[in-house]
């Protein structure tokens, strides 16, 4: 490569500059390109449409996450093994013999491998070398005894003793997966097998050098060990307490323990192992005695005793009716050696085995006879790393450029053309489709991060009944309104392949979704609000009328008691109605008085007082709808997938509804706006809003002194009169209006206005 710096080329999406990658070159130079221009600097393995052997063979420290550099250092070899880089652009399955890099070693062997895997597969005569020919020779290649990773089966061996012997040792040392995914062994295994035969027949022969002293009670001592150690404590516990009997004759009623310590025990059935007791002496204590084997013992340790006197008492002191404190101490001294030499085991792992079993296969030369069959397996190695090498070419020639553009920039998602990597499928609910839908793991992690992307997310349980087959997306709602959206909903799901889930929403992130949304926000709050009220007065009016049916029927039950009284007209509820109807009619009053002054204004006023009040009305909501709108950022909810975003990557108001797509008639349909299912609706609202209308059209018609005129000045108010009055003295114009015939006037009216 030359010193000479490479062009760039970037094109603007989402907000921010990202780097076009159109030619080899480009991609060949990716490594000099400043990490910071890079929309993304990792991605996981998992959870994205993407091949996930491509993916295994860029991971290449297997952490399940691919990185900025093993993002280059696959395409540097991948360039490397070709004639022209520019074929990595092109994205298509399939490397041409021809095309291969034959001038250095390793594009040699790729292309000696090719042919002889085409040759195998029937294809001589071919010249392009597909993923599916790549993976063929891998699984046949793969599915021999013998295929050059350096680990052998027991298929290998066709001696069946040598089979047996290579079970043996995956069952004692463990295995390591064959290339063909069995489990085998390698050099490493059959080396820390033998390893542990030599430990183990090493650590026996010691006890065969000196049996008298390691193995005192012959094959049983390994029980007799056993039984003092289950008895140890407590008989120790014993002649501790009877020496401290002898030092003071006062304590030994204190160490027999008190009369009042056996009460609550004494009051309940008891077992011969009764727990409740287990922590009292082994025996009665008393100034130097010895220990009763027979009678007077614990009962909670009786059987212990019993094993020690059988196990360990008699083959190694003798048969006694009770057991002095130097007797037990000759005991403990003649275990101690098989103590010591037990507890220095070696070759735990081959014990299993027998130490005859043993000793025969350190004998039989089985070792030698394993490592010649990893050896030969071994010399297979060029041909396996010329298949995984043939299979790794085709796989990065086809699928690089597809990460790239996922990756180094985001053109798949913001082109409008192939979906990006991240992108599920497409979610179908409440009349939208969503082709935004990320695939998550874990929804309620997720959702921690996700939720500062400023988003409208809804989480969403999808499972396919035919093959109950699980997966959660999270889907982001960027058009339309929220009215219908709530957990529960149900709805379909289609997977990038087609395959249909049944699909319910579990959780939901609230956030704006659209200014159209945020513009009819006030209007559906006013009318929520209304719907309310009137449900509250409702159900004030129920029960008052309950309340009055329930008087009334008391009041029937006592109609001989009662005393009827005259009706009187209240005063009060008059002047109200009075008070409530005048006050309508000024209002009404007003309202006619400010449309005509509109009016006189002419249409273009009409419309820019109507446009201003739905703008005072909408205005705020859809100012901070649009704020919070350019603010969603797709980084955190592929963050809290695993990606690395290096990017502001904005999901503004035009690129969002590209990805939200709301109902529509197809074109050229035809409708029926007749629905024989409408509900019948009242007509006094109808009539009401008429009268009003009316109303209202009467009071501007009276107050312009249109009715006026049409009555020859009968009915109705004059037409303002306008005079235009120029002072000499002054230069500005006073328009004055006059009208006598306004009520509760007392004069003209007049008001001067700067012309």
């Amino acid at each position: 490569m030359n010193s000479t710096p490479h062009s760039w080329s970037f094109f603007r999406a989402g907000g921010f500059d990202q780097v076009k990658i159109e030619t080899g070159a480009d991609l060949l130079n990716l490594p000099q390109l400043d990490q910071k221009l890079w929309v993304a600097l990792a991605c996981p393995t998992t959870g994205i449409e993407f091949d996930p052997k491509t993916s295994a063979l860029i991971d290449t420290d297997n952490d399940r996450r691919i990185r900025a550099k093993e993002l280059t250092a696959a395409i540097t070899w991948a360039g490397s093994m070709l004639r022209n880089a520019d074929d990595l652009v092109k994205g298509v399955d399939g490397v041409a013999l021809d095309a291969i890099n034959d001038s250095v070693p390793e594009g040699r062997q790729i292309l000696a491998s090719a042919r002889v895997i085409l040759a195998n597969l029937g294809k001589k005569e071919s010249a392009v070398f597909t993923v599916a020919d790549a993976t063929a020779a891998a699984s046949s290649f793969a599915t021999t005894v013998f295929n050059g990773d350096g680990i052998i089966i027991p298929e290998s061996a066709s001696d069946p003793a040598l089979q047996t012997i290579i079970r043996e040792i995956i069952t004692a040392v463990g295995s390591v997966v064959d290339r063909s995914g069995k489990p085998g062994i390698d050099t490493v295994k059959v080396e820390a097998f033998f390893a542990e035969l030599a430990a183990f027949n090493g650590w026996t022969t010691l006890s065969e050098i000196d049996p008298d002293r390691i193995l005192p009670a012959g094959p049983d001592t390994a029980r007799a060990s056993a039984a003092i150690r289950a008895v140890k404590i407590k008989v120790d516990d014993f002649f501790g307490r009877c020496r401290l009997a002898a030092y003071d004759p006062r304590t030994a009623l204190l160490l027999n323990r008190k009369e009042e310590e056996y009460l609550p025990i004494a009051v309940r059935d008891l077992s011969i192992t009764a727990t409740e007791i287990a922590g009292f002496p082994l025996a009665h204590i008393a100034a130097g005695r010895s220990l009763p084997l027979t009678a007077g013992i614990n009962p909670a340790h009786a059987k212990a005793m019993t094993d020690f006197v059988h196990h360990a008492l008699r083959p190694l002191l003798k048969d006694s009716l009770e057991l002095s404190e130097a007797d037990w101490a000759t005991v403990q001294a003649k275990i101690a050696p098989f103590d010591a030499w037990h507890g220095a085991k070696l070759g735990i792992s081959v014990e299993k085995l027998g130490i005859a079993r043993i000793r025969d296969l350190l004998a039989c030369g089985a070792r030698q006879a394993i490592i010649e069959l990893i050896a030969k397996d071994k010399t297979l190695e060029p041909e396996a790393t010329g298949v995984a090498n043939v299979e790794k070419l085709v796989r990065f020639h086809r699928d690089l450029i597809l990460l790239v553009k996922n990756f180094v920039n985001f053109k798949d998602l913001y082109d409008g053309g192939s979906s990006a990597i991240f992108q599920a499928g497409t979610l179908y609910l409440d009349q939208r489709s969503c082709t935004l839908c990320i695939s998550v793991e874990d929804p309620g992690k997720h959702a921690a991060m996700a939720g500062l992307a400023g988003a409208y997310l809804a989480y969403v349980d999808c499972v396919r009944k035919g093959t109950n087959e699980k997966k959660s997306i999270v889907a982001i709602f960027s058009q339309g309104d929220d009215d219908n959206l709530m957990v529960g909903r149900n709805g379909i799901f289609y997977d990038r392949i087609g395959n249909d889930f049944d699909a319910t929403i579990t959780k939901i992130i609230s956030n704006p979704i659209s200014l159209r949304q945020a513009f009819w926000l006030p209007y559906k709050k006013f009318v929520r609000v209304i719907e309310e009220q009137v449900a509250k007065r409702a159900a004030a009016a129920d029960a008052d009328a309950t309340s009055k049916l329930s008087g009334a029927a008391t009041n029937a039950a006592n109609l001989d008691k009662l005393k009827t009284a005259d009706k009187k007209v209240d005063i009060g509820t008059v002047a109200a109605l009075g008070v409530a109807f005048g006050a309508l009619g000024t209002f009404l009053t007003g309202i006619a008085s400010g449309a005509m002054e509109v009016v006189g204004l002419g249409p273009f006023a009409v419309i820019g007082s109507i446009l201003g009040l739905m703008t005072l009305i909408s205005g705020p909501s859809m100012i901070l709808a649009y704020i919070k709108l350019r603010k969603r950022n797709l980084g955190p909810i592929l963050d809290a997938n695993g990606w690395a975003v290096n990017a502001k990557a904005k999901i503004n108001v035009p690129f969002g509804t590209s990805m939200t797509e709301i109902a529509k008639l197809p074109l050229g349909a035809t409708r029926d706006l007749v629905d024989p299912f409408a509900e019948k609706k009242s007509q006094s609202p109808k009539i009401i809003a008429l009268l009003l209308a009316v109303y209202t059209v009467y009071k501007i018609l009276w107050i312009g002194g249109y009715v006026f005129d049409w009555t020859g000045g009968r009915y109705g108010l004059s037409k303002p009169k306008l005079t235009i009055v120029q002072p000499a003295s002054l230069g500005a114009s006073l328009l004055t209006v006059t009208n006598t015939s306004l009520p509760g006037s007392v004069g003209p009216t007049t008001g001067a206005v700067s012309k």
